[in-house]
């Protein structure tokens, strides 16, 4: 009985952020001409802020353990909070949450490639021919399965972002892992909670940057662009709460029961849930191309992590 609940929970806790992420994308595209892009990103983070508060402001006083390492932190929060967020916004103004999730799906492509070219890691040639699988993938999503738009340039801005929102990621990811000369305080990372407010607080302040400058391009007042309403406050509530802290957390947890590699397949299944929730909340139907890229993805991922690099999986 034991052993059936923990199979449970564990299946629980691994579809949980493919869910919450898949619903981070359809609110995106819903808030779009609601709240601009960068607004939202910051918006968001500010929420989970100030809900984490309570529980971890002791970390900014001058004795915490991360301060000798702030600019780590500030990197990983410029990194994984501030530019992956704020592209994935702007992506879904021009592009559907479908795309924009395809290519997040990629991302462990994504790894690899930063992996042999920032961090020197070597590749296998299994890992190769996966990346070379879901780079084809990417690319069907990118051309809309027509490959002449390649050539022609006639391609969404929103998917290029989202690309580059993925090779953000991936450097994020690897700055987790290799840490460095002086590794995180042990401390630290024995409090989930005070290590991801360490990072939310220097993504929030990326963010409101982020979120200036498009306040200075944008050719009206901010607040009269915002359509302020309950849609809005949930939509806030929605993105702070669930695909930040919840699935944060309950990533966390699943790659203690399954693993990296395992729970990294699973959370692949985010295009899919995607696609079903497009389906329901904004009548947008996927296209051929799709499933074609969806295959050819992850395909890519099970040969990649069959001929994964030895460095990342002993990290």
């Amino acid at each position: 009985m034991r052993s059936s609940h923990k199979i449970f929970v564990t299946i629980f806790l691994l579809m949980l952020p493919p869910l919450f992420w898949a619903g981070n994308a359809i609110v995106g595209r819903l808030m779009v001409g609601v709240i601009p892009p960068l607004t939202l990103n910051f918006l968001r983070w500010a929420i989970a802020l100030l809900l984490l508060l309570p529980f971890s402001y002791s970390l900014f006083f001058k004795t915490s353990v991360f301060m000798p390492l702030w600019r780590r932190y500030l990197a990983l929060g410029f990194f994984g909070i501030g530019c992956y967020n704020a592209l994935q916004y702007m992506a879904l103004v021009t592009s559907s949450p479908i795309n924009v999730t395809l290519v997040a799906s990629s991302i462990p492509v994504f790894m690899l490639l930063v992996g042999f070219f920032f961090f020197g890691v070597t590749v296998r040639l299994k890992a190769a021919l996966g990346v070379g699988l879901s780079i084809l993938g990417v690319v069907v999503v990118v051309s809309r399965g027509d490959l002449v738009a390649l050539f022609s340039m006639n391609l969404v801005a929103g998917d290029l972002l989202m690309v580059l929102a993925s090779f953000t990621w991936a450097l994020y990811s690897w700055l987790l892992v290799r840490p460095g000369p002086h590794p995180d305080p042990q401390s630290l990372k024995d409090h989930w909670i005070h290590f991801l407010f360490v990072q939310i607080a220097f993504g929030v302040a990326c963010s409101f940057v982020f979120a200036l400058l498009e306040w200075a391009w944008l050719q009206e007042p901010v607040l009269e662009l915002i359509q302020w309403g309950p849609s809005l406050a949930l939509a806030a509530l929605y993105v702070a709460i669930f695909p930040g802290i919840v699935a944060f957390r309950a990533w966390g947890l699943a790659v203690e029961r399954v693993g990296p590699a395992f729970a990294g397949v699973v959370v692949n299944t985010t295009p899919l849930i995607t696609a079903l929730l497009s389906m329901v909340f904004l009548n947008e139907t996927p296209e051929p191309y799709h499933m074609l890229a969806f295959a050819l993805i992850l395909g890519g991922i099970v040969v990649f992590q069959w001929g994964r690099f030895s460095d990342l999986g002993r990290t």
